[in-house]
């Protein structure tokens, strides 16, 4: 691991008739636009998309990382997220991250152990932790033989 602070580049880039080009370097470009709620295509990642699903990604990477720190075993890991957009005192933020999680351990495990670690999760992404947004997680742990 680096030492902080970690510094993370990108470029958008757009005319005044095309999408939006998200750029980085050493990755593939990924094509942007305004949802479909804010009267976008609705067929393309948009700013509000991109974040919501770098909750769910983090979230993801947090417990991998935190079930490894614990030599967890875990067979397979879901994170839906609903991250609602609304207005507050006249300003469009997000209000509210609900994550939904399905976390599938082999039989036998530790089923109390891993909601610890899927709470440490939450508590630990980098990402919900830089948002003023209140965070629900609704985890289900399944045994799978």
């Amino acid at each position: 691991m680096q030492d902080f602070p970690h510094h993370y580049k990108t470029t958008a880039a757009a005319r005044h008739d095309s999408h939006v080009e998200l750029t980085s370097p050493g990755l593939a470009a990924l094509e942007s636009a305004g949802p479909p709620e804010f009267g976008g295509p609705g067929d393309l990642w948009s700013p509000e998309t991109l974040l919501s699903a770098a909750i769910a990604d983090c979230f993801i990477l947090s417990f991998r990382a935190i079930a490894r720190a614990s030599d967890f075993e875990w067979i397979s890991l879901r994170c839906d997220v609903d991250a609602v957009l609304d207005k507050v005192d006249k300003v469009t933020q997000f209000t509210e991250i609900h994550e939904t999680v399905v976390l599938e351990v082999p039989a036998g495990s530790d089923e109390a152990k891993a909601m610890r670690l899927l709470e440490r999760a939450e508590r630990v992404c980098l990402i919900t932790n830089s948002l003023t947004a209140t965070t629900h997680l609704d985890a289900t742990v399944r045994a799978v033989d």
